[in-house]
């Protein structure tokens, strides 16, 4: 079940209307940086979560949170768009509100939600829940949740400073802060997991001498001249998992080229592509 009790995360106030910063924050509502992704994704992972429950309480309770942040955020975009003109006609470029469809104004906002939000990214792209990754391997599912939250909380960054408007950047940097705690919390759940040198490789359940180990932590230089390419803690050392050595060589190739069987009859292929018919 989900309850609401009609009242905001966090305050939303918009001192001056801006309908192109409106634009700007459908980003973070169905961009794929946004609300909308973090929010299905940490649901989803929560649905399918299997194992010991506190891990699934902790993915649904931010779930819920982000939904709360997809309303402040549809909110913000309503109230920047209060006094936007309600035509084509009404617009003078000399105003900056009347001026904001001739400036890069969300049309989508005039001509489908009422002046309202919606569930588009900054260009009218709807969401397609093609970024919102749900593997069922909890350690896969909490990594990528650091990059949701960390490119989340760069855009907020972005989005902070592309305003003056006070009650834009005090919610920003709730927002901000709020990123900040989800990094953590996700790097924290990776640590309780049992840190790197249990977690990765993802999946641990998969024995390693299975894999082809002279591969395992062998960094390959891919550059025409053969030269080494540039040293770095990825290469050299022991490996972050603590069940290897990093290493360099330069990569070869170790296959033959490709030889495909002809095409099958009727399958539209050229006539010199089909193997001929057996007498």
């Amino acid at each position: 079940m989900f309850y609401t009790d009609n009242k905001l995360q966090y305050p939303v106030r918009v001192e001056k209307p801006d309908p192109l910063f409106a634009r700007a924050l459908q980003q973070a509502i169905g961009g794929v940086e946004g609300e909308i992704r973090v929010a299905m994704q940490y649901f989803f992972q929560a649905c399918g979560a299997r194992g010991n429950p506190k891990f699934r309480d902790m993915l649904m309770n931010t779930a819920t949170e982000e939904l709360a942040h997809i309303e402040m955020l549809a909110t913000a975009v309503a109230l920047n768009l209060e006094g936007a003109p309600l035509s084509i006609q009404e617009e003078t470029s000399a105003n900056p509100v009347g001026g904001s469809v001739l400036n890069g104004m969300n049309l989508k906002h005039l001509l489908s939600s009422g002046l309202a939000a919606m569930p588009v990214d900054s260009d009218g792209v709807p969401f397609d829940m093609s970024h919102v990754y749900a593997s069922g391997n909890i350690a896969a599912d909490i990594t990528a949740n650091v990059t949701a939250e960390a490119t989340g909380r760069v855009l907020a960054v972005r989005l902070h400073g592309m305003t003056n408007d006070p009650g834009m950047k005090d919610m920003l940097s709730f927002l901000i802060a709020r990123d900040t705690m989800h990094q953590n919390q996700w790097l924290a759940a990776l640590e309780e997991l049992g840190s790197p040198t249990n977690v990765f490789p993802i999946p641990n359940s998969f024995p390693q001498e299975s894999e082809n180990q002279d591969f395992s932590y062998a960094f390959l230089g891919t550059q025409l001249d053969g030269s080494e390419p540039a040293q770095g803690r990825w290469s050299m050392g022991p490996s972050i998992d603590g069940k290897g050595t990093f290493t360099t060589r330069q990569a070869a190739p170790l296959g033959e080229k490709p030889v495909l069987g002809p095409a099958r009859p009727g399958s539209g292929a050229q006539s010199e592509q089909v193997a001929p018919s057996k007498a």
